[in-house]
């Protein structure tokens, strides 16, 4: 797990570490995300996202983030041009997909995706469970990834049976990264976030704030959060936090890489 995320992905902005050339995204550049690994053209732009189709018709929407993208294997900074791509007419669903209309959830598949918990789970549901109905895809919450390795183990991943778990804060060196590397099975993949819960994956501008609170060493997170902001109650931070996020650009490019991985990984054909 150690080489997936570097040496610390909070430590300082790796993207400007080297200066990168800027590329207009003029219609029909072919890019890659270099995060996610998906390749497409560029068919116009929606809430400040650049809109990339592959040659399967599927669309993404990535936000235009320094050194995003490969262009010829070469790491580039889109912008936006001066006159840009007509934004796509499609209507989309919370997470940047193109919505299809008329089509019923599909039966759950043996394929399952894990979160950690229920604060996990909902706020999957809000961005992907469109996607994930159509997919036919059950998120199911954890008590926890302590015994991550035996719930696999019961849970008998196959070809046609496969696994995804999302983990919060999967940093080199932590907990969660120890115990992630006990799973040793080529049908489960596991990804996840550096942040230390999932409320910390919401955008601070999302909820009015500037910043998400620092919460001292020893202190449990959610209550110094809740301290820090006011607010008595966690489940009363949770339910404006979740009301907060409408779309995937609520929440933290990090969440929605892992999770778009998830969905590629437990809905490839066996």
């Amino acid at each position: 797990m150690a080489g997936r995320y570097g040496e610390d992905v909070l430590a300082g902005d790796w993207r400007r570490r080297k200066v990168t050339p800027e590329v207009d995204a003029e219609p029909e550049l072919v890019v890659e995300d270099a995060d996610s690994g998906f390749c497409g053209a560029v068919v116009g732009f929606e809430a400040g996202a650049v809109v990339l189709e592959d040659r399967h018709g599927k669309r993404r929407n990535f936000p235009l983030l320094p050194a995003a993208f490969l262009l010829d294997g070469r790491p580039v900074t889109l912008r936006r041009p001066s006159r840009a791509p007509v934004p796509a007419a499609r209507r989309r669903t919370a997470s940047g997909s193109v919505a299809v209309d008329n089509v019923r959830a599909q039966v759950a598949k043996a394929s399952r995706i894990w979160v950690e918990g229920i604060h996990d789970a909902a706020l999957v549901e809000r961005i992907w469970g469109d996607d994930l109905r159509i997919e036919g895809v059950v998120v199911e919450p954890l008590d926890g990834i302590d015994d991550l390795d035996a719930a696999v183990r019961d849970f008998g991943p196959a070809p046609t049976r496969r696994l995804g778990v999302l983990v919060d804060h999967l940093v080199p060196g932590s907990k969660e990264s120890r115990i992630v590397a006990r799973v040793n099975s080529s049908y489960v993949l596991v990804t996840g976030h550096p942040y230390v819960d999932v409320w910390q994956a919401v955008k601070p501008a999302a909820l009015g704030i500037a910043a998400w609170p620092v919460v001292p060493p020893g202190r449990p997170w959610k209550e110094g959060v809740c301290a820090a902001l006011g607010v008595a109650e966690p489940a009363d931070m949770w339910r404006h936090i979740l009301s907060r996020v409408n779309t995937f650009a609520d929440v933290e490019t990090p969440l929605i890489n892992a999770m778009e991985r998830l969905i590629d990984f437990v809905t490839e054909p066996a």
